[in-house]
């Protein structure tokens, strides 16, 4: 029997409205939680069994993206997903950008990239059958 179920990466955002924006408006997420009332810095957006911690802290402590470190970083989340055409299919109606494309890649994995409003790299994929 497994005991974990599950991983919810904890993002840095420069502005906590518009990071929601994006996981809201564009990839059909929805706001599962966000603090303080008036003046939220922090929430917890999500979509199916996963979730994403977003918090803005302040201009002294920016995003910074794996892939701006090293460019072998080159995801901040893997989020697995049965049917990853179906999943691109849907972002492509909505006529999303692509960090890249839906693909078979050199490590055995079928899936695109997409970057987030604060440029954090969401990998949608699995395994290649």
């Amino acid at each position: 029997m497994t005991n974990l179920s599950y991983i919810s990466p904890f993002f840095i955002v420069k502005n906590l409205q518009l990071a929601t924006s994006f996981y809201v408006e564009q990839l059909g997420f929805e706001i599962q939680f966000i603090s303080p009332g008036a003046h939220p810095v922090f929430a917890i957006v999500g979509r199916d069994n996963i979730a994403i911690f977003l918090k803005e802290i302040g201009m002294e402590v920016l995003p910074k993206p794996n892939h701006t470190v090293h460019a072998y970083a080159r995801w901040d989340a893997y989020i697995s997903t049965q049917d990853p055409d179906c999943l691109y299919h849907e972002f492509q109606q909505k006529k999303l950008g692509f960090h890249k494309p839906l693909q078979d890649d050199e490590d055995g994995l079928r899936g695109f990239e997409m970057a987030d409003a604060d440029g954090y790299i969401l990998f949608f994929g699995r395994p290649k059958n």
